[in-house]
């Protein structure tokens, strides 16, 4: 069966909070309250919520976690597109950690699909 560190998504959610880590570094240092913190927690929050859900007893309590890791990818991308239009990240590595995180939403959304319906088949 594996672990939650076998889940491609967790994978790619490690890189991507990874990647906010290293950009929000250039970020000014007013933002280090706002933008930087806010950004930094969702990213963590991410992996965090995947692992935790991965050890809970049922599939509903699994896919909780798993909207609450959907929720703060969504939250990041909000702050990503603030961070681009006040000019704080550039456009070729916004657009990198865009197309991270979206892949990110969509693995989650189809996880918690395959949990909320399973395979009748697989059963």
């Amino acid at each position: 069966m594996g672990t939650y560190r076998d889940l491609t998504v967790w994978q790619k959610s490690m890189i991507l909070a990874r990647r906010i880590y290293e950009i929000t570094t250039r970020f000014p240092e007013d933002e280090r309250f706002g933008l930087v913190s806010q950004m930094r927690r969702c990213s963590v929050s991410i992996p965090s919520n995947i692992a935790e859900g991965y050890g809970r007893e049922t599939e509903r309590e699994h896919s909780h976690f798993l909207f609450i890791s959907l929720g703060s990818s969504n939250e990041l991308e909000t702050q990503l597109i603030l961070s681009n239009g006040f000019g704080f990240v550039d456009e070729g590595c916004y657009q990198e950690i865009m197309d991270l995180n979206s892949e990110v939403n969509k693995m989650l959304s189809s996880l918690i699909y395959k949990l909320r319906h399973p395979d009748p088949k697989n059963s």
